[in-house]
């Protein structure tokens, strides 16, 4: 456990820098963007008094419809008991629907209702805004170095994933439903 005495404590006045051998303006530049990024749905959930969390979970269930609750908590890595609170208040609101899994009756469905779908869009879309007009500043050719970028901040463990909703958005956007 830390110490949290404070009797032999001094204040350093000094800021941090690049000579602590840190990227500390790229780490700075995700603050902000995250920061930004984040700051309209917010607004948009405050309204309906959802979280981040709700966000999260509306963003997957929309893009995966029939995600299983399992293969949800592998995406969000968040434990179960989070995730239910969230699942509950979503579900008991109208924005996702829970049917049993046609193979495993215990295995759980999710699936967003046209409530669910609409809100999942209405935050989505000043996100996307916000990303067209980023990717519109940069020279022609450079988001897919932009893609590579954040696919590999991804752990590497993890960017399978992120290969199964690429997958999933292209079978959508050939019109397979």
């Amino acid at each position: 456990m830390p110490d949290r005495s404070h009797s032999t404590a001094k204040p350093i006045r000094t800021p941090l820098s690049s000579e602590d051998g840190i990227d500390l303006s790229i780490i700075e530049l995700f603050f902000f963007a995250y920061r930004d990024f984040t700051s309209d749905p917010d607004q948009i959930l405050e309204e309906y008094g959802f979280g981040r969390a709700h966000h999260r979970v509306l963003h997957f269930v929309n893009r995966k419809p029939g995600l299983t609750v399992a293969e949800l908590l592998d995406v969000l890595q968040i434990t179960k008991q989070s995730l239910a609170r969230v699942l509950k208040q979503l579900i008991d609101a109208g924005y996702i629907l829970q049917v049993p899994g046609p193979r495993d009756r215990r295995q759980r469905e999710l699936y967003p209702t046209e409530k669910g779908r609409h809100l999942a869009l209405e935050l989505a879309r000043p996100q996307s805004r916000r990303i067209d007009a980023a990717l519109k500043s940069i020279r022609s050719g450079e988001r897919d170095a932009v893609e590579g970028f954040l696919k590999a901040m991804v752990n590497s463990d993890l960017r399978p994933q992120i290969d199964r909703l690429s997958d999933r958005r292209q079978d959508v956007d050939q019109g397979e439903r």
